[in-house]
Order: C-alpha cells, then sequence, then structure tokens
C-alpha cells in the first residue's frame, strides 16, 4: 500500500430525507442529484443567489429519498440556514446526525468490501487533480489495517494539493472559479437544469473563469500565518490562507505571475520563492 496515512476529523453530517428531498435539493445545489446512484457521493456547492459561495460540502444518495449533507465542523448551521429559506411547501426534512466523524485516508484507494454497512465510503475532493484518497464517515468508522494515523501528514498533504478549506481558503466572498478549474468541475453539474447561484457559475465558466483572485500555491522561507498579506511593490496583493512548515496556500490577485519573488508582510518578514496555480482538468464532451 506503501506510504498511505490518515486521519480523524470532526464532521458535520446532516440527513436529508423525504417526498421532495431530491427534487429541492436538485434546485438548491450544484450537483445533479437526479443522477446520483445510491451509495454514490458527490462533491457540491450550496450559493447564495449572487452566487457566492454558501457552503462546500458533499452529497451521498443513500436511497431514492434520503441524502446525506457532509460539511467541514461547525458549517451546518450556515448550510442548513440557507437551504432552509428556500424550503416552503416543500416535503423535505434536514436532521444534524450526532456522534458522526471523519476518517479521511490518503495515499491508497479504498476496497469497498471492507466497508461495514453503516459507513459512508466517500471520494476525497481533488482526485482529478492528483489526490489519492477517500474518506470514511459514519458513528462507527473501523480504522482500516495499513494506514499511520498522522494530522500534520494530511494537513500537508491538502496544503501540497491545493485542497480548499471551509474557513480558510473558502468563505461567503469566494467564488468557485477562484479555487481552480478542477473545483468547479469536480462539484459542478453542467448538465442538469437550473440551481440557484447558477448565473454566477456559468457566466465566469463562459468567459475563461477569468476571477480577481486566484488560489496559488507558495513557498516560504520565514515564518508565516494565515491572515498575513502577501506585498508586491508595496501594495497588497493577497492573503495568506494555510500553512505548513514552509509550504502555504494563498489567495492572490490574479494579475501577479511567479516571477518576481514576493514579499510576505507579517511580523516577521518572509519571501515566498515560488507561486503558481493548481493544474485545470479537461472537461468531458457533452454525451
Amino acid at each position: 500500500m506503501g506510504n498511505v496515512i490518515g486521519a480523524w476529523f470532526e464532521r458535520d453530517v446532516v440527513r436529508a430525507t423525504g417526498p421532495d428531498a431530491a427534487k429541492f435539493l436538485q434546485g438548491q445545489i450544484s450537483q445533479d442529484v437526479e443522477t446520483l446512484v445510491e451509495a454514490g457521493s458527490a462533491w457540491t456547492l450550496l450559493l447564495d443567489p449572487s452566487g457566492k459561495l454558501t457552503t462546500w460540502m458533499r452529497i451521498t444518495r443513500v436511497d431514492g429519498d434520503e441524502f446525506l449533507l457532509d460539511c467541514a465542523a461547525g458549517w451546518s448551521e450556515t448550510m442548513l440556514t440557507r437551504l432552509n429559506r428556500f424550503k416552503i411547501r416543500v416535503a423535505c426534512d434536514f436532521v444534524l446526525l450526532d456522534g458522526w466523524r471523519m476518517l479521511s485516508v490518503r495515499g491508497a484507494t479504498p476496497d469497498p468490501a471492507l466497508v461495514a454497512a453503516d459507513t459512508v465510503l466517500a471520494p476525497a475532493a481533488g482526485l482529478s487533480i492528483g489526490v489519492v484518497g477517500y474518506d470514511l464517515l459514519g458513528p462507527n468508522v473501523s480504522e482500516p489495517d495499513g494506514i499511520t494515523l498522522d494530522e500534520d501528514a494530511v494537513e500537508q498533504y491538502r496544503i501540497a494539493h491545493g485542497i480548499p478549506e471551509m474557513g480558510a481558503e473558502l468563505d461567503d466572498t469566494v467564488i468557485a472559479a477562484e479555487i481552480g478549474a478542477w473545483f468547479v468541475e469536480e462539484a459542478v453539474s453542467w448538465t442538469k437544469g437550473c440551481y440557484t447561484g447558477q448565473e454566477l457559475v456559468a457566466r465566469v465558466d463562459s468567459r475563461g473563469s477569468n476571477t480577481p483572485r486566484r488560489l496559488r500555491s507558495v513557498e516560504l522561507t520565514a515564518p508565516a500565518l494565515r491572515g498575513d498579506d502577501v506585498v508586491v511593490d508595496g501594495a497588497v496583493v493577497g492573503t495568506i490562507t494555510s500553512v505548513f512548515g514552509t509550504a502555504a496556500l494563498a489567495r492572490v490577485a490574479a494579475d501577479v505571475h511567479g516571477w518576481p519573488v514576493l514579499n510576505l508582510f507579517a511580523p516577521i518578514f518572509a519571501v515566498v520563492m515560488m507561486v503558481h496555480l493548481f493544474q485545470s482538468v479537461t472537461r468531458a464532451a457533452a454525451p
């Protein structure tokens, strides 16, 4: 199996049930709910009417009228507030589940035959850009054999692959395309019908995904903290969003490219030695 790492995380999981659950969610999130097979999972965006991000989450279909929505710990209230805002005369109930946790495994592909019936096997984010791994969610998740539990290593893996995190790279000021083409492609269906916030997603895509800011990977030569400004020639051009050692992620102005070297404005000045965009993916042609 090679170097297989894992870490336990708190995760908010909401159960959606009711005869209108599929239809309601289809009109609210960016992923195609109607084509999601039983036990299938997909990443998706919950947007506000203007197209700005409310929650990045994953949806799993338990059966025809039952779904699980999982998001970063502490973000279910925001998610439910947004969903309930548009839930008018709809037979769909939401329940926040107690006691659920997530085991993130990186560096290995799953064996579904070894996953217990009460455990959800879900894809990791970033599979299209080289992430290898999966997540296990449930109230009684069993740790697979052969993994090394190392939360720091999993965080380093996330940053190295440019995977965003709610509250760090993602908040209600973000346009999805800022994170990268892969992020949009993994979370958005281009063939489903309308959903709330779709207009901005479609418009940005039609214009080449040109956004004012981009998520970039940076390499530091001195200490830095989340929230520090990235400064070029005396002007603030971005913000550090995540740091692990000398590796970091930053939301940087789109017109800042690689060299010259960036100066990071922090209590201790640091130097950003490398800046690059995370690779995009190629969209398959519509059938």
